[in-house]
């Protein structure tokens, strides 16, 4: 099977397993790190869930699920390790639903130029209109071009 397939072929697998429980696939990745390779599954909850983080106890079940349905199933042609886990509290924003979510909670975006003399701010979430992110950096508003965004996590405060 084409490696880039594998994410999507887990992606299908996954969905059947967290149809009904307050979990959703945030992302998954298959790729070649170092010597060897990993397929790494990120879990999330959606949004009005119970709670807003995947616990271990989750992340267990859906390893125990996976390993066994892969092992079953086995198309992924080399051997690789599996990790499941969630976005963690830095988490990427990378569905459109991410940016409804949090919008509100503060964000730092890299850029691939520079916008106004800078490729990294600090902010907050206003919102994603179409293909524009906009941000609130000290009370000015910054309406940056999604397309020329490369990374956009949630800021960890302390």
């Amino acid at each position: 099977m084409a490696r880039e397939d594998i994410p999507a072929k887990v992606t299908s697998m996954l969905e059947e397993f967290t149809e009904g429980r307050e979990l959703e696939i945030y992302n998954v990745i298959y790729k070649k790190e170092g010597p060897g390779w990993v397929l790494r599954v990120f879990l999330d909850k959606p949004m009005g869930a119970e709670s807003e983080y995947v616990s271990i106890e989750e992340c267990e079940e859906v390893t125990r699920y996976l390993s066994d349905k892969l092992d079953e199933l086995d198309f992924i042609d080399r051997s690789y390790n599996l990790e499941v886990s969630s976005p963690g509290l830095d988490r990427e924003l990378i569905r459109e639903s991410d940016f409804v979510r949090f919008a509100g909670r503060e964000v730092e975006v890299k850029t691939y130029q520079q916008i106004e003399g800078s490729k990294n701010f600090e902010g907050t979430l206003v919102a994603r209109q179409d293909d524009i992110v906009i941000i609130d950096v000290g009370g000015k508003r910054l309406e940056i071009p999604a397309d020329k965004i490369s990374k956009i996590n949630l800021a960890i405060v302390f």
